[in-house]
């Protein structure tokens, strides 16, 4: 059962059929959410500002994005990653940020009203071996919500970011390895809460994060992680 209201806010979500895409699309519709579900390449990859230009002012005016950047995580040694690991990596996860603020941020700004919630992770809040690459990547999506956050606020703009990990989705955690005996026993052993975020439980925050009722968070990093970050 929802519980955020988001009648009449329009919301775009990219990578909409990725990473936590479905449960995000879904829930908030649930919410009353008018959802834009974009699969547009021009949005999150190298295109030329005309471009994505076009592309955002087709969708018309957008309430909140909901940046969704989906990418397999590289788990290698980081003495054995590449230059193609780290340039691919940035490429899909952080280069999208502004090239999206150059685009949504502007029509935000003149109207004082806007939400932007990033997608991350937690990885980029406590160390995880081979995951130099892909930490590093979630990191600079967390330094970018914080400048970019507080720049934004003067212009009654909030720019947030979940950083989650151990939450459902098929990505990063397939239903296939979450059932096995030893995924079992390592959210026992890693992740107070004993289980899975829900990816409903996840969405319910992220339908938060883009309502009226979320207007006083600015810059703010949230760890969805069902304590792991703590523990």
């Amino acid at each position: 059962m929802p519980t955020v209201q988001l009648a009449g806010k329009r919301i775009l979500v990219t990578h909409a059929d990725a990473f936590m895409g479905p449960a995000l699309c879904d829930t908030l519709r649930a919410c009353g959410a008018q959802v834009i579900a974009s699969n547009d390449p021009l949005l999150t990859l190298d295109a030329p500002a005309r471009v994505v230009a076009q592309a955002i002012a087709e969708a018309g005016q957008i309430d909140a994005l909901v940046a969704n950047l989906a990418f397999p995580a590289p788990t290698t040694l980081v003495t054995e990653s590449t230059d193609e690991e780290w340039r691919s990596t940035f490429a899909a996860l952080v280069d999208p940020l502004p090239r999206l603020a150059r685009a949504m941020l502007p029509s935000m700004m003149q109207r004082r009203s806007g939400k932007i919630v990033v997608m991350g992770s937690t990885s980029a809040l406590r160390g995880m071996p081979r995951t130099s690459t892909y930490s590093a990547a979630r990191g600079a999506q967390i330094a970018w919500v914080q400048a970019a956050g507080i720049e934004a606020a003067r212009h009654n703009v909030q720019i947030n970011a979940v950083a989650q990990i151990f939450v459902e989705n098929p990505t990063y955690f397939p239903p296939e390895v979450v059932a096995t005996p030893k995924f079992q026993e390592r959210l026992r052993r890693e992740v107070p809460l004993g289980r899975l975020v829900t990816a409903d439980e996840d969405a319910q925050f992220v339908a938060y994060l883009c309502s009226d009722a979320a207007n006083c968070f600015v810059a703010q990093i949230f760890p969805v992680c069902g304590g792991w970050v703590h523990h």
